[in-house]
């Protein structure tokens, strides 16, 4: 009771340990509601994206009884290495979590979907699908706030 009152009646940026054990409601009343949720093999997953300008997509992963199992931050090299030519857009949103910044290529060539992510450098994770929704290319470039600022990648 007393870990509920701690994370009561406000809800918070991201995840932290206090919430390991919590149920659903309790993580939604700590966090608001999730921008995603999907059913897995061991349970729940639900995603916090903090975009367009946040730098962070938070997975809780919700054991079969319902409670926290784990949480992750997914927007790290790590992830984005598993991206490559022939994944698909299901699998890159299991990866990495949607986007919101998403750019429909001329010529119904497919799309482009764009993810901040902490970096010291002004540049962006770049997913880029052909028309199938299967990824032709990925990436890092560079965000349109930065293309005029003085030196290489907004330095």
């Amino acid at each position: 009771m007393l870990c509920l009152f701690c994370i009561g009646g406000c809800t918070t940026y991201g995840p932290s340990n206090a919430l390991l054990g919590l149920d659903r409601e309790q993580v939604i009343e700590a966090l608001g509601p999730p921008t995603h949720t999907r059913r897995t093999e061991s349970g729940e997953l639900l995603e916090y994206a903090r975009g367009p300008y946040g730098r962070h997509t938070f997975f809780i992963t919700l054991n079969p009884s319902g409670r926290v199992e784990r949480w992750e931050q997914v927007l790290q090299e790590r992830n984005f290495k598993k991206i490559v030519p022939g994944v698909s857009r299901d699998d890159v949103r299991s990866l990495i979590g949607q986007s919101f910044e998403v750019v429909r290529l001329g010529r119904n060539r497919g799309e482009v979907w764009s993810y901040r992510y902490e970096t010291p450098f002004c540049i962006w994770f770049q997913v880029e699908f052909d028309q199938e929704g299967v990824v032709r290319s990925a990436g890092d470039g560079i965000p349109p706030e930065c293309l005029n600022r003085r030196g290489l990648l907004g330095l």
